[in-house]
């Protein structure tokens, strides 16, 4: 069985199957082992970690502690109550209306980051005139619709993870920023940030940066460094904002006080840093890299809101989940009915009733016609049916993302 505990219930002998954080804040090559000495838990602790999922089937047992399904249950119970009471972005045009000039955006963003890494990497210096305007373009798509480009953004190829990364931090920062209600100023300056909050990674030597693999504890601290050298890099940037640089230097400092570089807790750091922090690991849980498959969106969605507890600001993950939206727009979703559908916009007065385009059938296992369903309706008004689960893609080999 699996169970939630708490590190300082932690003893020898227990099986850790899961240490409920990104991997980017443990240092571990495993991240499932078996506790056989004091000194592992004193690294779990000094890790930031404050609470861990165990295999009582494996180690020792917590008599008291939670499933991992009761934890689950929980965190979706609260989710779903703050979803139902909270309205999402106003969007200006459908994202049907918007694919087509975000796939365009999306494209020549990719381009731009991937050149202006590859120049950092030979030693030339960041020109801004180039960022501005894709960063100006993203804003603009946003505004129109930001799910049509978040949707996009979770499209990777994972060896060119690094320069698709940092333009989904940006896109995603432009969003929350805009959820925010900041000034079209900020939210230009936090986009740039983002785009280029990990350049700093062009100074990690390459066996590090795509080794295909958790890294050792020494390749973990010169990993750590980018940040540092992503904050030189940007301070010798002509043009760069304090905003910007702000976004990129404190992206993995944590609420608690367990990040790095400089260990900043709460109000220590800025807001749009916090903002970074979850933008940041919300995009990696999000994206399938050599070394682990990433996360179905909803799920995602549900680590951070849980790890708000103590990494994040519990706050701004509200905000972040309203501007996405509880099924963020290209999620595979199963209906009461049975039936498969891809979200395709998000509804004003329910996060988790969004519009759904069924396309398939999971009781025959065919496909059906395409039909746009809004579950937010009631009986009868072309509604009716419900979201009971997300689902994996690849487990059914559909691509939802061409139902859009």
């Amino acid at each position: 069985m699996i169970k939630c505990i708490e590190v300082s219930d932690l003893k020898v002998g227990m099986y850790i199957h899961d240490l409920n954080c990104d991997w980017m804040s443990h240092p571990f090559l495993l991240k499932r082992f078996l506790v056989s000495d004091e000194s592992a838990i004193h690294k779990i602790a000094d890790s930031g970690i404050h609470q861990v999922y165990i295999d009582t089937r494996k180690g020792l047992d917590v008599a008291h502690a939670p499933t991992v399904g009761e934890v689950k249950h929980k965190l979706e119970q609260e989710i779903i109550e703050l979803a139902s009471h909270e309205v999402p972005v106003e969007r200006r045009v459908e994202a049907a209306a918007e694919f087509g000039r975000a796939q365009l955006i999306h494209n020549e963003a990719n381009l731009i980051v991937r050149s202006i890494l590859q120049d950092v990497r030979l030693g030339k210096q960041v020109e801004l005139e180039m960022v501005e305007p894709s960063i100006e373009k993203m804003t603009s798509s946003i505004l129109r619709n930001g799910g049509a480009l978040l949707s996009l953004c979770r499209i990777k190829d994972k060896d060119d993870y690094t320069f698709q990364h940092s333009v989904s931090v940006g896109a995603l920062m432009v969003s929350f920023c805009n959820a925010m209600n900041m000034s079209r100023e900020v939210i230009h300056h936090a986009g740039i940030g983002g785009m280029l909050h990990d350049i700093g990674k062009m100074k990690v030597p390459d066996s590090i940066l795509n080794k295909p693999g958790k890294l050792t504890e020494q390749e973990f601290a010169v990993m750590k460094c980018h940040v540092v050298e992503s904050k030189q890099i940007l301070l010798a940037t002509k043009g760069i904002s304090d905003t910007a640089v702000k976004v990129a230097a404190q992206h993995h400092e944590r609420h608690d006080g367990s990040g790095y570089p400089e260990g900043l807790k709460g109000e220590q750091i800025s807001q749009l840093g916090q903002m970074a922090a979850i933008v940041d690991v919300y995009d990696a849980l999000t994206s399938d890299r050599c070394y682990h498959k990433g996360m179905a969106p909803t799920d995602a969605l549900r680590k951070i809101f849980e790890w708000s507890k103590f990494h994040f600001n519990p706050v701004l993950v509200q905000a972040f989940m309203r501007c996405i939206g509880i099924y963020p727009i290209g999620t595979l979703v199963r209906l009461e009915s049975g039936r498969l559908g891809v979200v395709i916009e998000q509804n004003d007065n329910n996060l988790v009733s969004p519009k759904v385009k069924v396309f398939f059938s999971s009781k025959s296992n065919t496909y059906i016609p395409p039909e746009i369903v809004d579950l937010s309706r009631g009986m009868g008004a072309g509604g009716g049916d419900k979201i009971i689960s997300h689902e994996s893609p690849a487990k059914w080999r559909l691509d939802p993302l061409r139902f859009l």
